[in-house]
């Protein structure tokens, strides 16, 4: 059974779990505005390979706590 978060569960398990504000910013950013990680490198001045290894490793922490 599939279950779909609201965007408030979602900001929640972030908050929570997420210690780096920048990342807590990127992953909201990702996962709730659906941004990819190209325009993100350039938002958050990181190279690409540098977001998609930090949304890699929350995601899976995320899916760790119920995301």
């Amino acid at each position: 059974m599939t279950t779909t978060l609201s965007r408030t569960e979602i900001e929640n398990l972030i908050d929570e779990w997420v210690l780096s504000e920048r990342d807590r910013k990127l992953m909201k950013r990702r996962l709730i505005d659906g941004i990819c990680i190209e325009p993100l490198s350039e938002e958050f001045s990181m190279s690409p390979r540098q977001v998609h290894r930090i949304v890699k490793k929350i995601t899976l922490k995320l899916q760790e706590r119920g995301f």
